[in-house]
């Protein structure tokens, strides 16, 4: 039986290698290391099928090290150990660079499996190279963390699917001996959603169910073909990312009915629960906020409580919260404000801080005025005087505006009585 169309085509070296220019490109924060050939133990976090499998095994042959493989899924605390021990004889006798152990969806370890690496990559016994589509910070643990660079790979965009499609075409033993045009990639594209194992897996389904001798792909040829075989969900990556799509946009059209749906569509797939809760918890603050305070605080709740509890139980505290959220009122303004905060700070650089507002901890510092016209805001009527904020050159702008709900109408009439239409409230 063939191999997949992905792993014909996966690149050996870092020549062949498609995108994440800012880490292998002539600059890149990994091209040095590679080159040099001292690599540290680092993660690699970013999408699915974006190259992190690719990547590591391209640093191994590069830096001419043995590679050891284990993936998540299926290995235990006893395969981790196994694979330390033959890893320490093949860096003994094969070479004096530490030999790399590559573990994919390293996320799904528990704490034990985790700590199970520390000695190893402490002593340098292994390189420690893991993949995760999930945020380090939260699901590796923070002794591992911090004896690990961690690298963000970028979702491929659409130059990079289309180049990996002409590679497929000109350089595929099997693929290259049919006549194949390209004439519309919007369809394969929109499907594979960035993924490019995904990408390559519907590229070959298609072209191995078509028997013209030249074949010219088009949208309505792949979506006739192609989309009714990519319905199903899997938590590895195919439908994980609609899935969830689905779910947190249900919740912020304050539909609790899909938002269920869609819930026991992931916990049925047998998605990671912590990564539901944590979706919420950022729903709750960036779709919700100040019109409600109190669903910041459920979904936080909600998050311990299914790390510690678990399925089944964990799908009745989720339903909770979901259907929770979505019938909360709903304000992005304060997702809103930090964005527009961070684009001005992006346009007007690092202002002045006023002097007022400096801290003065020492002599001098009082001597040059830090803090000296600063008005205690206590000292005053209603615990409030008018002053300054922010740096002269964007004084009297306006970042927050508060949402339309009746928590945050109660903020704009609270602003409108402080600040006397300096804002425009």
């Amino acid at each position: 039986m063939n191999e997949p169309l992905a792993e014909r085509i996966r690149p050996k070296n870092l020549d062949d290698y498609i995108s994440q220019q800012h880490l292998v490109g002539k600059n890149g924060a990994l091209t040095n290391h590679i080159k040099q050939g001292i690599i540290p133990s680092l993660i690699f976090w970013g999408p699915p099928g974006i190259g992190k499998t690719t990547l590591a095994n391209i640093i191994a042959n590069e830096s001419d090290r043995p590679f050891y493989s284990l993936s998540a899924i299926n290995s235990g605390v006893k395969d981790v150990r196994d694979v330390i021990e033959k890893a320490k004889k093949s860096g003994g006798l094969f070479t004096s660079k530490n030999p790399i152990l590559f573990i994919d969806e390293i996320h799904r370890f528990s704490k034990s499996q985790q700590d199970s690496l520390l000695g190893a990559v402490e002593k340098g016994w292994i390189t420690l190279m893991g993949a995760t589509t999930e945020n380090p910070s939260f699901e590796v643990i923070p002794a591992l963390l911090s004896r690990c660079q961690v690298y963000i790979l970028n979702a491929f965009d659409r130059a990079d699917l289309i180049a990996l499609l002409h590679r497929a075409i000109e350089k595929d033993d099997i693929i290259s001996k049919k006549t194949i045009k390209l004439k519309e990639t919007d369809a394969l594209i929109q499907l594979s959603g960035g993924d490019a194992r995904k990408l390559l897996n519907i590229f070959e389904l298609l072209v191995s169910s078509e028997k013209e001798p030249i074949i010219e792909i088009t949208n309505d040829l792949v979506l006739q073909k192609v989309q009714k075989n990519v319905v199903r969900y899997d938590k590895t990556g195919e439908q994980h990312y609609d899935i969830i799509s689905a779910f947190i946009k249900s919740i912020r059209g304050s539909d609790p009915n899909a938002a269920v749906y869609w819930l026991a569509r992931m916990i049925e797939g047998g998605e990671d629960v912590k990564f539901i809760a944590r979706r919420m918890l950022i729903l709750a603050s960036e779709d919700i906020g100040n019109a409600n305070p109190t669903a910041l605080i459920l979904a936080n709740n909600t998050f311990q409580s299914v790390s510690i509890i678990g399925i089944p139980e964990s799908r009745i505290i989720l339903s909770q919260c979901a259907i929770y959220l979505a019938n909360s009122a709903k304000s992005n303004a304060s997702y809103l404000a930090i964005s527009k905060a961070q684009k001005m700070v992006k346009e007007t650089g690092d202002l002045s801080i006023p002097l007022h507002l400096r801290n003065a901890p020492t002599k001098l510092m009082k001597e040059l005025n830090y803090g000296i016209e600063y008005k205690y805001a206590h000292n005053y009527e209603n615990n409030f005087i008018d002053q300054e904020f922010l740096p002269d050159e964007i004084k009297n702008s306006k970042i927050y505006d508060p949402g339309n709900n009746t928590r945050e109408n109660n903020f704009r009439e609270f602003l409108k009585q402080r600040w006397k239409g300096k804002y425009d409230y």
